[in-house]
């Protein structure tokens, strides 16, 4: 997994609420347990129409979703089923981050574990970098997941919460059983001045 540190990255607008995992990865991409080519059918039914042409009207298909690495989004982010695919398909098309007001807690877990950063901010923030996309389709901010926050083009920056723990893992690019097996000396040490302190009391 991609360590997240600080990292600048192009902004791509979707201003939609109660964007389901649904439409992020719609329930027939959900056959495979690879996570492998699952970016090419993120929000497959918006991106495409019935006869399979790209929709030209969705973002993802205009110039300035190219090499876009944070997603926009609307209120309540990720909400209905706790399909893993999300962030999968979120992650394999390129984001690193998503920006919301708020995330439903399974997704936004599941993004945690694999490596896209939730990023919650407030409505005023959401409206202002809704403001500055829709004026510069090249928008750009920055993201500093050490110090939890968020550059805004207007030079203000915000701060955002994260576990600590996820935190730790997200910076260190792993995950909770690489974070285990990291601590294995501290963890068998441990076992051991347990188990002759129980031999001691018997």
């Amino acid at each position: 997994m991609q360590a997240v540190t600080a990292f600048r990255g192009k902004v791509v607008p979707l201003p939609i609420n109660d964007i389901d995992t649904d439409q992020i990865i719609p329930a027939r991409f959900l056959k495979t347990i690879e996570k492998l080519g699952l970016g090419d059918n993120l929000f497959n039914d918006w991106r495409f129409r019935a006869d399979g042409h790209p929709n030209p009207g969705f973002v993802l298909n205009q110039p300035r979703a190219e090499a876009g690495s944070i997603l926009l989004a609307g209120d309540n982010f990720g909400c209905g089923s706790s399909r893993e695919h999300a962030p999968w398909a979120l992650l394999g098309y390129g984001f690193r981050a998503v920006i919301s007001t708020s995330f439903a807690d399974i997704f936004r877990n599941n993004s945690l574990k694999n490596g896209l950063l939730p990023i919650i901010v407030g409505q005023e923030t959401l409206a202002e970098l809704f403001d500055a996309a829709n004026a510069d389709e090249s928008l750009e901010v920055t993201v500093d997941l050490a110090s939890q926050t968020l550059e805004l083009p207007s030079g203000r920056t915000v701060s955002f919460p994260v576990d600590g723990f996820s935190k730790q893992c997200l910076l260190e690019g792993g995950d909770q059983l690489s974070y285990i097996q990291q601590r294995m000396d501290s963890i068998i040490a441990y076992e051991q001045t347990s188990q002759n302190t129980v031999d001691t009391l018997v």
